[in-house]
């Protein structure tokens, strides 16, 4: 069985694949000293409680995508010391088979370059992946699969919490769909609520437009990423959400890797 370690700034997944499906999946808060031992003292438990029970006996491949590089020594370690294989890093030792074309190829983080992959292994013709997490970025891939380039922008959480940071008087507040779906608040949560939902609304539309007049060719539009749940049903810009996109790519990876899938 295959084990996918997705790690981002904020959160990190780890899901687990038997060759035909996904068939767990955990998410945890990213922090760079937690050592491998920890690691593994948790993803037993959690092992233990998936049905059917697992263990780490049961994994015998892994993939990491990680964008925080201090943490990928305990990673690489929890790989070697537990589940007693060599893990495949994007960046490292991972072949990805995509093709880069943007003049520095290394500033692609591994998290876009993933996204790329499992976009295009399900969705044919030019594609736009829109992640949402601590940063939003917009992705273009060309119908080979390759990756074009892209745009980053704040994600809506540190928008939010610089708000809070900034500003004396504005408290911190959750990030939620404004009550009645109402565009002017009537007090300073509301207004809060609304400025940044909205705003990334916007900024989701007004960046779609003007990414695919640029392009000239029409584009299917993907968001994904841990706070694209909150724009379902608020924009057309999207046509679909995925939020398997990433392990999907790991997947297809593992796959070009090693030539089978994981048994």
């Amino acid at each position: 069985m295959l084990l996918a370690i997705e790690q981002g700034n904020t959160n990190t997944l780890f899901a687990v694949h038997d060759g035909l499906a996904w068939i767990a999946q955990w998410r945890a808060a990213t922090e760079a000293s937690r050592t491998a031992d920890e690691y593994a003292v948790w993803l037993s438990q959690l092992l233990a409680m998936a049905h059917p029970p697992l263990a780490l006996v049961d994994l015998d491949a892994c993939i990491v995508s990680s964008v925080v590089p201090q943490s990928l020594f305990n990673l690489r370690n929890l790989s070697r010391r537990y589940l007693h294989v060599e893990p495949l890093v994007i960046g490292e030792n991972a072949e990805l088979g995509i093709a880069v074309h943007i003049p520095k190829p290394s500033e692609a983080g591994a998290d876009r370059l993933v996204n790329a992959i499992g976009a295009h292994a399900a969705y044919p013709g030019d594609l736009l992946v829109i992640d949402s997490g601590t940063a939003t970025t917009f992705d273009v891939v060309g119908g080979d699969g390759s990756f074009e380039g892209g745009v980053i922008a704040p994600g809506i959480n540190l928008s939010m919490q610089a708000l809070h940071d900034a500003a004396a008087q504005l408290p911190r507040v959750a990030i939620r769909r404004p009550s009645g779906n109402r565009v002017v608040g009537i007090d300073t949560v509301g207004a809060m609520q609304s400025g940044v939902f909205w705003g990334y609304i916007s900024m989701i539309e007004g960046l779609t437009a003007r990414i695919k007049g640029e392009w000239g060719k029409p584009m299917t539009v993907i968001g994904t990423g841990g706070i694209a749940s909150l724009f379902e049903g608020q924009t057309a810009a999207i046509d679909h959400f995925d939020h398997d996109l990433t392990i999907r790519g790991l997947l297809e990876v593992y796959r070009r890797n090693t030539s089978k899938a994981p048994a």
